[in-house]
């Protein structure tokens, strides 16, 4: 099993002191957040994307190029890709050249996104959001793929024997679909036999598994070998300490500044307790065997591979969200690497196979 550390670069007041950082600080603290992820062996470090209040993840290729610059081995992932909202050539071009400043790090999560304010941002209706998303993706995937590409196209100018550079270093990248409530990404990911990253954030377990359920049912009907499927997850919180008790105590705060913020916004409350959402949502808080166990009952549904963990502190102490990570990755994600399985393929740059030598061929 592969795990990431990923934030959408929420920036809002702290749920427990109320202070709110300043825009450069708050985007130093994910950079120092994406170097701890790399020195405690974290397999990838994702920036989502989002284009209205409270986020300031709009332009997650000019974080990712720093994190590049900064890191050595980790993979950069985006979490995700809101190509609903944006022209494919031009983000082709932006991914393109972050995938060769990082040496071919790069892994894209894509989505149609979520949010009325930034679909309003860019005249995106809810009705055409979908279709968008499939179209911007299918003209992406062939930019990265076709030195020359045609493409007859809605949503933006139609191209006829187009070049766009550069050229890509990972041919191709690979892009998983994020998935939330609706069959539409799972069936692109499952059409293109592409992973899948299931939010796995918001609900309990039950509609996300019901997602996957269809996503393999796809994967089959468009032929593809069931023996390749990939799958990610997410996860609603974190944090791990040496007892249950702890954990709880630490992260109760956290909790309960949350629903009330969530209240007071109007938001919908799945969860109306800290010891139900420990319980029923996705939350990796509690002691190193709780968490390890946790997991082990969602893979038993999801049959996953791969999870993402919050990269912020999010109300927690930096000592606090230090600590937590710290006990996951030595008590924790050893075990869940010996038990479940990586993704079925090479975690690292997609390179083509070099050519055979005259000394490579045996006769």
């Amino acid at each position: 099993m592969k795990f990431l550390a990923i934030t959408l670069i929420v920036h809002r007041p702290d749920p427990i002191t109320g202070v709110q950082k300043p825009t450069h600080d708050r985007f130093r603290e994910v950079l120092d957040n994406a170097l701890l992820a790399e020195e405690l062996g974290f397999d990838g470090f994702g920036v989502g994307e989002r284009h209205e209040r409270p986020f300031i993840s709009s332009s997650p290729t000019v974080v990712l190029s720093h994190v590049a610059a900064l890191t050595k081995r980790i993979r950069l992932f985006t979490a995700v890709t809101t190509l609903s909202l944006l022209d494919p050539v031009r983000a082709y071009e932006d991914y393109a050249t972050l995938d060769h400043l990082s040496n071919g790090r790069l892994d894209l999560i894509i989505g149609k996104g979520n949010g009325a304010a930034q679909r309003d941002l860019f005249h995106v209706t809810p009705e055409d959001q979908w279709d968008r998303n499939a179209e911007s993706y299918e003209v992406f995937r062939k930019i990265w793929r076709q030195d020359k590409v045609t493409a007859d196209t809605r949503f933006r100018p139609p191209l006829t024997d187009a070049e766009v550079w550069p050229r890509p270093y990972q041919r191709p990248v690979r892009v998983w679909h994020g998935s939330a409530t609706s069959k539409e990404s799972v069936d692109l990911a499952a059409r293109y036999g592409d992973p899948l990253f299931s939010a796995n954030v918001t609900h309990p377990i039950e509609p996300y598994a019901e997602l996957i359920r269809h996503y393999r049912e796809r994967w089959e009907h468009y032929g593809h070998d069931p023996a390749k499927i990939a799958i990610g997850a997410g996860t609603a919180g974190v944090h791990v300490a040496p007892t249950s008790q702890e954990a709880l105590a630490a992260y109760r705060p956290v909790f309960e500044s949350n629903l009330a913020f969530f209240k007071k916004a109007g938001l919908p409350v799945v969860f109306e307790t800290l010891e139900d959402f420990v319980e029923r949502s996705s939350a990796l808080i509690g002691s190193p065997q709780q968490v390890i166990d946790k997991v082990h009952r969602y893979h038993e549904q999801f049959g996953h591979t791969v999870v993402h963990l919050h990269a912020d502190a999010s109300g927690l102490t930096e000592s606090q969200h230090r600590a937590s990570l710290e006990l996951f990755q030595s008590k924790v994600a050893p075990v869940l690497r010996r038990e479940i399985p990586d993704p079925p393929f090479v975690w690292g740059p997609v390179l083509p196979a070099p050519p055979l030598t005259q000394e490579s061929v045996h006769v």
